[in-house]
């Protein structure tokens, strides 16, 4: 089974090469980067060792038909793109956040892009298989979430019935490894000079991934929609994402009624669970496909706490995750040692 990745030469792109070397049933086929076009992987990537090494092409030369094309480009180059090659019948799987929302205006205001192919979120699936497995399994086009997004919004659609009784907003406190929170801007904030023994918030009120964790923190509830605080923070790491989410409830909740919740998840190969919220640690979640999360209750306030890769459940392996349903393999594959 072929696939084409378009943008490789960043690092999410890298990161789902590295993931895709060791997939027994798929065979990357085409590999694009504007700025490192003509290389080989191993003159890009020297850590990287391939039977076939690849070479770069740009975004502008010819996709193989044949090959599900994942996007791991920026917004404005997956507008363009995107409807181009599902119009030639094309499996897409789309890393960049210009299809996770459905309210126009919103992702205008959020992303600062005129969007001219909206009528493609009629097709879309948004990509966390955790949530939407079955449609990704028969559809064409998956937009792959935001890594903050992936480590929020889980946790909260896994309350089920519980969310129905949530009292004002949620607040989410989320802290990055600069590779999730901006690393390859030329933004001088996310530089090592700026980042080393150092710590801060940054986009109060106005990061793109509150919309996305507001539109689909409420799947599959009745009437009532959620309200989100969300506030990210820029570690001095390089990986991971660990998120704290305080919620209030209209009367006192047990202990129980979460864990009985939670346990309807048991079975998710990439999810795990703690018995406390201290447990939850980036250097358990690096380099996995892990979320791992925890909880506690004291009268009406739930205290949740969720870790992630940015770069692997939070963007690459969680495309694979997708990539693997859409072409009707494990989705375990490539992600889980001997699968």
């Amino acid at each position: 089974m072929k696939v084409s990745i378009i943008g490789a030469g960043g690092l999410t792109g890298k990161e789902l090469i590295c993931l895709l070397a060791n997939h027994s049933e798929i065979e990357i086929v085409h590999i694009t980067s504007n700025k490192t076009a003509g290389k080989k992987i191993s003159e890009v990537f020297p850590n990287l060792r391939f039977k076939k090494d690849l070479v770069f092409k740009t975004h502008e030369e010819e996709i193989p038909k044949d090959s599900l094309v994942v996007l791991a480009v920026p917004n404005e180059v997956s507008l363009a793109m995107t409807p181009k090659l599902l119009a030639a019948g094309q499996k897409v799987i789309d890393l960049s956040g210009a299809y996770r929302l459905h309210d126009k205006d919103k992702f205008e205001k959020f992303y600062g892009l005129k969007h001219e192919s909206f009528e493609l979120m009629e097709k879309v699936v948004f990509g966390i298989p955790e949530m939407f497995r079955e449609k990704i399994k028969g559809t064409q086009f998956v937009s792959n979430p935001g890594c903050y997004a992936t480590s929020g919004l889980v946790p909260i659609y896994m309350l089920g019935e519980l969310r129905e009784r949530i009292q004002g907003a949620i607040v989410i406190d989320s802290k990055s490894g600069v590779s999730g929170a901006g690393g390859r801007t030329e933004d001088i904030g996310f530089t090592f000079t700026n980042t080393y023994e150092n710590f801060r918030a940054y986009k109060i009120l106005s990061h793109q991934h509150t919309p996305e964790i507001e539109e689909y923190a409420g799947f599959a509830m009745k009437n009532k929609l959620l309200k989100i605080v969300f506030t990210p923070h820029l570690l001095p790491v390089y990986r991971g994402i660990l998120s704290t989410f305080v919620i209030q409830f209209d009367k006192d909740i047990d202990n129980r009624e979460v864990t009985a919740q939670f346990s309807k998840f048991q079975s998710e190969p990439f999810i795990r669970f703690y018995k406390k919220p201290e447990e939850i640690e980036l250097k358990n979640i690096q380099n996995s496909n892990f979320l791992d999360i925890s909880f506690k209750v004291e009268d009406n306030i739930l205290v949740i706490v969720s870790a992630l890769d940015n770069l692997v459940k939070g963007a690459a392996g969680q495309a694979l995750q997708n990539l693997n349903l859409m072409l009707g393999l494990d989705e375990r594959k490539g992600l889980l040692a001997g699968i």
